[in-house]
């Protein structure tokens, strides 16, 4: 009986010491656990001047806002709660060509406040007369990417993507090196009509 009394006293001295551990730290928080489609495109052709091929998981929709241009439109990644707006312009002198690259330019930069960095790449295709800026944001912005194309005589195309989410970067990775992959095989097959 004495034997019995001083092995409960001792294992329940162990049990109680154990469960006073003072390293404790919470759990970082997770995040769900995102299926990603696989690639595959198609050809977007209407009767504006231009072609490129998109994902067949996103939709391509007109922009119909209160100030909506022809040859405006919205792919739609509901997927991911993600969109990529795009607009053209056709571009009638050297100084309008220069105040929408400027307005592009200041558009990416906006996100500077909340930026870790904006990486500029040079869009560089003379044989298919395409030339551009692609501005890769990183941070908890609102857009993670923006790019223009252009053929720097009278079509312009600009294009941003934005998630319908509050930013939360380390969340949306994934995602948006998903959607990065398709965006360059856009830029890849963008022509411009003759």
């Amino acid at each position: 009986m004495k034997g019995q009394i001083i092995f409960a006293f001792f294992l329940f001295f162990i049990v109680s010491s154990s469960c006073t551990n003072s390293n404790y730290s919470p759990k970082p928080r997770g995040y769900f656990n995102i299926e990603l489609p696989e690639k595959a495109y198609k050809h977007f052709d209407t009767s504006c001047p231009f072609t490129f091929d998109y994902p067949v998981y996103a939709n391509v929709m007109a922009d119909n806002g209160k100030d909506t241009q022809p040859c405006w439109y919205s792919l739609s990644f509901a997927r991911f709660n993600a969109r990529l707006h795009m607009t053209y312009y056709g571009v009638g002198s050297e100084n309008e060509y220069y105040a929408l690259v400027e307005d592009a330019r200041t558009l990416a930069f906006k996100h500077t406040v909340k930026a870790n960095a904006i990486d500029q790449k040079i869009i560089n295709y003379p044989d298919k007369k395409l030339y551009g800026i692609y501005y890769a944001i990183e941070g908890n912005t609102a857009s993670s990417v923006q790019f223009f194309l252009t053929d720097s005589v009278g079509h312009y195309f600009r294009a941003a993507l934005y998630f319908n989410e509050k930013p939360q970067y380390d969340s949306i990775q994934p995602v948006v090196t998903f959607i990065k992959e398709d965006i360059d095989r856009m830029i890849d097959t963008f022509k411009w009509k003759n």
